[in-house]
């Protein structure tokens, strides 16, 4: 598979650079970073420190997409537009990690995906994709007897909060339980808690890659759902199996359970 790589600089793109190299199933074709980055012009393989790729970073779409099956994105939000449209133009499947995307993002995504297959997900652990499921489970079984709450935690860099996996999580509750309404944390003399609360907390510090913890909190017991991320490269790998499972698939909108069947 010959694979371009959007956010070639950031810590995911090292990530992926390291984990094809260790491989050595498939080829890096392209590297596309922010006009901005100081690594500009220089080769994706020694910026890695992987040894020499002869794959130059760009800020050239058109020239980082040239010649390759898939992109794999990790990037910033405000830069997926343009991406989505460069994989329009060159037919070239999207599998996107990018988190905090919005509204603007996702419409982008989705007109990707009338000419190209996407798949886009905030959390590219495949275990986080069955945390999810798991939760939604959980929920629909114990109903309103039980409060939940989750709780993420993230290294002090990350920019945005809730996390988009704590986000992806909400979301599986709210499909077992509707009634649900998200609350952002507690401050004062708040009241009793509403059974309609699902509540959604931030923790940041240190270098935690990402954990997240649904709790399922009823009378005399309480349940605990977590997945703990211990280095970044899992998500590369997981990035990597979705685009195996993307390129030369019918354009649409795909998701990361998809391929779970």
């Amino acid at each position: 598979m010959r694979i371009a790589l959007h956010g070639a600089t950031g810590r995911m793109g090292r990530a992926l650079l390291r984990v094809v190299h260790e491989r050595r199933e498939d080829q890096i074709v392209g590297a596309v970073a922010a006009p901005d980055v100081p690594e500009q012009g220089l080769d994706a393989g020694d910026m890695a420190g992987i040894g020499h790729l002869g794959v130059a970073i760009t800020s050239d779409l058109a020239v980082g997409l040239l010649g390759a099956d898939v992109v794999i994105d990790f990037s910033a939000a405000s830069a997926v537009p343009v991406l989505c449209r460069a994989v329009k133009r060159a037919r070239v499947a999207l599998v996107s990690g990018t988190t905090g995307i919005g509204e603007t993002g996702d419409a982008a995504l989705n007109d990707a995906a009338q000419s190209v297959p996407v798949l886009w997900s905030p959390n590219m652990s495949l275990g986080v994709e069955l945390l999810a499921r798991l939760a939604e489970q959980a929920v629909r079984a114990l109903g309103d007897d039980f409060d939940v709450e989750i709780v993420e935690t993230h290294h002090r860099q990350k920019a945005d909060a809730p996390s988009g996996t704590a986000l992806r999580l909400a979301e599986a509750v709210k499909k077992a339980r509707d009634d649900l309404s998200t609350k952002h944390g507690r401050q004062g003399m708040i009241g009793a808690r509403k059974k309609s609360e699902l509540g959604m907390h931030s923790l940041r510090g240190g270098d935690v890659v990402g954990d997240h913890s649904i709790h399922l909190l009823g009378t005399s017991e309480r349940i605990e759902l977590t997945h703990r991320a211990s280095e970044r490269d899992l998500f590369a790998r997981g990035a990597l199996r979705a685009a195996r499972w993307l390129a030369g698939k019918k354009p649409g909108r795909y998701a990361l359970g998809d391929l779970f069947g």
